[in-house]
């Protein structure tokens, strides 16, 4: 599908959901144990992969504001196969950054082509998640990874790595190069169908290698706009939720016998059910917009900030966007109980996957963090760190 503009994004995204839902509760169940071909194949050829190629490189050159609502309306169908394409566009924004012509004319067309780059970032055994042990060494790669969204069903998969002097690298590797292995084993309460399983890469050539440090030591928004998607994703879970509230007390539920008592002939007459709805669904309208400010802000200073102040603006405002939304997500998934009563949770429905999908997708980063840094920038002019979880 040939996309040009907002519009267009918008309604591939539309599509692409209405495909992914009739789908949701049986991948979430599945879990790990069936790769979600058919909803990927949907996904990586929706046109959809390339919105935020440059138009220079020969894509739509489409930004923040699209790229959210896209990652909204996705995740309000099925917020795992929301979540593949997460780092593919934190990519495609350090290619346009920091990428050479020859390297980006090659990725691009494979973007342009449908073909999805997973990640691999992140590992265990360290004292955190970014202590890495994999090495770039003479031009391949070796060392494991965890946490690899995307990566099992990528066409490429970038990894970071330490070169010879300790610096941080990034190497795109083919997946189905000699030597990269990618298991299964992602046994999660949520966020199932991501399987986000352990990569590792023994002695891979890496046609082709980026100086990722450079991209943390200058004023940046990548870390903003991958929290972007991320922020999405939990209001498209909200979103979801209310949703789902809304059809089962209109559809199914019975009104409590305490509200009976009180004259309800339906669910939706109980004052308390109309109380807590109304009130949920304000805080999902107020998620929406704080979502939508952020990418706003984000497409005013654009992927290059002129200043650390203007890249401490973008990163702030997406971190309210993110903490809100995660915050609200989990409620929804919560309430939804309380409104509709006993029989919303039996297993046939699934509801509860909306809980365990934002449970699992907010604790990605620190929440509390966020709030610290906004703070510390609003009472006392500190600076967000310069990092990529912000």
């Amino acid at each position: 599908m040939s996309i040009e503009n907002h519009d267009d994004a918008v309604a591939a995204a539309h599509d692409v959901a209405a495909v992914l839902a009739p789908g949701a509760i049986e991948r979430d169940r599945a879990g790990a144990t069936v790769i979600p071909s058919e909803a990927l194949a949907a996904l990586d050829g929706s046109g959809l992969l390339g919105i935020t190629v440059p138009a220079a490189d020969g894509g739509p050159g489409l930004g923040p504001v699209t790229l959210a609502e896209v990652a909204r309306i996705i995740a309000a169908a099925d917020p795992a196969i929301a979540q593949v394409p997460q780092a593919h566009y934190l990519l495609v924004d350090i290619l346009a950054v920091h990428g050479d012509k020859d390297v980006r004319a090659q990725l691009y067309a494979e973007v342009l082509a449908g073909r999805r780059i997973g990640n691999a970032f992140a590992e265990r055994g360290g004292q955190h998640a970014q202590d890495l042990r994999t090495r770039l060494l003479d031009g391949t790669i070796t060392g494991r990874k965890y946490y690899t969204t995307g990566a099992l069903t990528s066409a490429w998969i970038a990894v970071s790595a330490l070169d010879q002097h300790s610096r941080l690298v990034l190497g795109f590797v083919p997946r189905n190069a000699e030597g990269v292995s990618i298991d299964t084993d992602w046994d999660v309460i949520g966020q199932r169908a991501t399987i986000s399983g352990t990569a590792t890469f023994d002695n891979v050539p890496a046609p082709y290698v980026l100086d990722y440090a450079r991209a943390y030591e200058v004023p940046q928004q990548l870390g903003a706009r991958a929290q972007l998607v991320h922020a999405a994703i939990e209001v498209g879970i909200a979103g979801a939720a209310l949703h789902d509230a809304r059809s089962y007390l209109r559809e199914k539920a019975r009104p409590s016998t305490e509200a009976v008592r009180a004259g309800a002939a339906v669910a939706g007459d109980d004052p308390h059910v109309r109380h807590r709805f109304g009130r949920l669904a304000t805080r999902v309208r107020a998620a929406q917009a704080l979502l939508a400010d952020a990418a706003r802000t984000l497409e005013m200073i654009g992927l290059v900030p002129e200043s650390a102040d203007e890249a401490a603006r973008g990163s702030l405002a997406v971190a309210g966007a993110k903490v809100f939304g995660s915050e609200v997500a989990l409620e929804a998934a919560s309430e939804l109980f309380q409104m509709c009563g006993t029989s919303s949770t039996a297993s046939k429905y699934d509801l509860d996957r909306h809980w365990r999908n934002a449970r699992i997708h907010s604790v990605h980063d620190p929440l509390d963090w966020k709030y610290h840094h906004i703070a510390a920038y609003e009472l006392t002019d500190v600076l967000p760190p310069n990092h990529g979880q912000l």
